[in-house]
């Protein structure tokens, strides 16, 4: 994972684990019981009326699809950053810090909120005995904000589990505070047991209503980002981020619904303002809505109890965010994505003490100078965006690493995270539109993010990461690249040949790549201790590119994954075909190929072809199995492109196998169709037969008989059906006698995006090839 990376004494700079189930879960209990419970309550039951209660529920399942996706990415990934790391890990560097950028951000703004709410509930408790304040209740605000922002600054910078202790103590008598309101209202409910109020008009403005009230307050439920962030601090992450997560949402869900009922089924609208809905008078009270309610269910007393329930909520949502926002930035700072100062830890305290302090001027720099309520809704729009962004990660590292230890597993994969993808762009889109100002800071913020990254970071980032190209030697540019991954010396001998052969076609050049796989022990800088065995095959393959006077570039490569590294050489020189080679059967029916081949043929970057080695002297007959399709007119160009640049005159024989019993006509037709299809505009005395067998794989080993090599286009996969290169082209490949070359067309970009999302993924077991 890219989390961790190396001081310039070439230790890892890493945070303590200090934090236990309890602690990191009653930090996302914390921050999902901020200020929103009070600020949002009678604004959204204004939209929603009763069914402000199914509001809240439904957004306690909408979030928990999302809430899913941390829980395993958080399990298998326990560091410090959360979504930035798993983004920046699964989707890339743009999207990864994209990610970090909008979340760094979007805590930070809350922050600034939660700050400013702690200061208005503080003017509002001061002013019960000195009511003249309410005449400086501004600036009051903000001095009582930037008291509260540098206190939990300085307790963030003593340490997670001081931090922690003060925030456990808050969270936990705000939930005994919104206990007694919850239980005092319930008793008033029993005592005038009147519930019409839920059952005359449960939906006064539609089920549209029941989704603005949502859009208002799902923000509300995001805590549990706040639990990802705290990965790296937290004792047993692979079992506890998931058990807080689900903890925590519990018992978020079951208090904000309580709250909801009590607050519209106990409350009685006063005489002096009017014969109106109880939602309408909640909607007009705003913030105070549920200060008001207390009033009413409780007495004096129990505003005051609100009132002080608020100051705690602050509090804890605060602690939170500015725990998040530095570990976020701790994180990007340690990957160069920010400033190298964001990515120091303290000596003595071992926290991130410049990400804290830089966080904390951020939050309050906001606060003092931006219309912080806009600004908020554009922190929503960017959470929401990121949860997006960490959905599609999820179906991602499925695809690419299914060889991650995780703690928990999404069960039904992919339709929670997809429902969590959909609802997380329906919400996003609905708040950038509900205010058009939102919309203009969110594109403003990314933009200037992109520019940072593309114009800086990104390079930074490049110049500080362990190098994973050893060696690499380039003699002349070419327009066609043929990839030939190499292991060893024998196999690099045969792949030389072929992919000169086939870089020769297009007047281009053979790119021969060794990986050197890197164990989790060691640091990627410690493979250079390898450097020398690669040497030999890449001489091999320079070798046989010399004879076809190709040309040659070679590349030593270190990676953890070699499908990994392969994939990146591919990028990295917009290569248009890979060579490999199979020896044979991997040993496992998970696998046709092996865990290597396997991943790289399911959603092919270039066009592929594997050659199945049988020992031949020269090539005087090409078999080509024809069906149609773009896979068969992939083979047939591959067998013309061999043909035509050996040294021998070479035959090539078009094969179409009929099933015994066929209709011969309709076999004739069709047989036509495949050879016109996979002929067309190529210019070469092809042989073509129609040969009836058992079965497909029959006919084609019968065809190969006599010739010295069969080239043969994948079977063509349905789609979302995982069929890899298909079991007719891998049997024929088993059993032939001759060599056998299996060729599969580069991906197009829906199933490209596909198969790295949504399709199955891969069963592979670890056992590579």
């Amino acid at each position: 994972m890219t989390a961790h990376t190396h001081g310039t004494n070439g230790s890892e700079i890493t945070l303590s684990r200090t934090l236990g189930l309890l602690d990191i879960t009653m930090i996302g209990v914390g921050a999902m019981i901020g200020a929103g419970i009070f600020v949002l309550t009678g604004i959204a039951a204004g939209e929603a009326g009763p069914a402000l209660v199914l509001a809240f529920f439904l957004n306690g399942i909408v979030t928990t699809f999302t809430a899913l996706s941390y829980a395993e990415l958080g399990s298998c990934f326990p560091e410090a950053g959360g979504g930035y790391l798993w983004v920046k890990e699964g989707l890339g560097g743009t999207q990864g810090f994209l990610a970090g950028w909008m979340s760094w951000f979007a805590h930070a703004v809350a922050c600034s909120l939660y700050g400013l709410g702690f200061g208005r509930f503080a003017v509002e408790i001061i002013s019960l005995g000195y009511p003249d304040i309410l005449e400086i209740a501004q600036p009051v605000t903000l001095a009582f904000m930037t008291l509260v922002v540098v206190l939990f600054a300085y307790i963030n910078f003593r340490g997670a589990s001081e931090a922690g202790a003060i925030g456990n103590i808050v969270t936990i008598a705000k939930v005994i505070i919104l206990g007694i309101f919850i239980v005092a209202g319930v008793i008033t409910i029993v005592r005038q047991p009147d519930l019409n109020v839920f059952t005359d008009n449960f939906m006064p403005h539609n089920l549209g209503g029941v989704f603005v009230a949502m859009g208002l307050t799902f923000i509300a439920f995001e805590g549990y980002e706040i639990i990802a962030q705290s990965g790296e601090e937290v004792k047993d992450p692979k079992h506890n981020i998931p058990r807080a997560i689900f903890i925590s949402i519990i018992i978020v869900v079951i208090i904000y619904v309580l709250v909801a009922f009590v607050a519209i089924g106990a409350v009685k609208v006063p005489a002096s303002v009017g014969d109106i809905p109880i939602w309408d008078y909640l909607a007009g009270a705003k913030e105070v809505a549920i200060v008001r309610a207390a009033e009413q269910i409780m007495g004096r007393w129990g505003g005051f109890l609100i009132l002080i329930s608020g100051l705690a909520s602050t509090m804890s949502a605060l602690n939170a965010t500015i725990y998040s926002s530095s570990r976020v930035s701790f994180a990007m700072g340690r990957d160069s994505n920010l400033p190298s100062v964001f990515g120091r830890i303290h000596p003595k305290m071992h926290t991130p003490h410049y990400a804290v302090a830089i966080s904390a001027v951020l939050v309050i720099v906001m606060a003092y100078l931006l219309p912080i309520e806009d600004v908020a809704k554009a922190a929503d729009v960017m959470f929401l965006l990121m949860f997006a962004q960490v959905n599609v990660t999820l179906m991602t590292l499925r695809q690419r690493r299914p060889d991650l230890d995780r703690g928990f597993v999404v069960p039904f994969l992919p339709w929670p995270a997809l429902i969590g993808i959909v609802s997380n762009v329906l919400l996003a889109g609905f708040l950038a539109y509900e205010t058009g100002r939102v919309g203009i800071v969110t594109i403003v913020w990314i933009a200037a993010g992109m520019m940072l990254y593309w114009g800086y970071f990104r390079n930074k980032e490049a110049m500080d990461k362990p190098k994973e190209v050893l060696m690499e030697e380039a003699l002349v540019s070419v327009d066609y690249s043929v990839l030939v991954p190499v292991a060893d010396e024998k196999q690099a001998v045969e792949l030389g040949r072929l992919g000169s052969v086939l870089a020769q076609e297009h007047n281009g050049g053979v790119l021969a790549l060794h990986v050197i796989k890197v164990p989790p022990p060691l640091s990627l800088s410690d493979g250079r201790m390898f450097l020398e065995e690669g040497r030999p095959p890449l001489q091999q393959v320079i070798k046989q590119a010399k004879k076809k006077d190709v040309p040659v570039h070679t590349m030593i490569r270190l990676g953890r994954n070699v499908a990994d590294a392969i994939l990146k050489t591919v990028s990295e020189n917009t290569s248009d075909m890979i060579l490999f080679g199979w020896p044979g059967y991997s040993g496992t029916r998970d696998q046709l190929f092996g865990s290597v081949i396997d991943r790289i043929v399911s959603n092919p970057p270039a066009d592929i072809a594997i050659l199945r080695s049988r020992p031949y002297t020269s090539l005087r007959r090409i078999v080509v199995p024809v069906a149609g399709g773009p896979n068969s007119r992939l083979a047939v160009l591959t067998a013309v492109a061999l043909a035509r640049n050996t040294d021998e005159e070479t035959a090539v024989v078009l094969v179409h196998v009929a099933v015994t019993g066929s209709d011969q006509t309709a076999v004739a037709a069709r047989a036509g169709n495949a050879f016109r299809r996979a002929t067309e505009g190529v210019d070469y005395p092809f042989e073509k037969k129609i040969i009836t067998a058992d079965s497909p794989v029959t006919g084609i080993l019968n065809a190969a008989k006599g010739a010295d090599m069969a080239v043969i286009g994948a079977t063509r996969e349905r789609l979302f059906v995982n069929l890899l290169a298909g079991n007719v082209s891998q049997q024929v490949a088993e059993q032939a006698d001759v060599p056998v070359m299996i060729v599969k067309r580069r991906s197009t970009i829906l199933r490209s995006m596909l198969r790295e999302t949504v399709l199955p993924p891969l069963r592979t077991s670890k056992k590579m090839s």
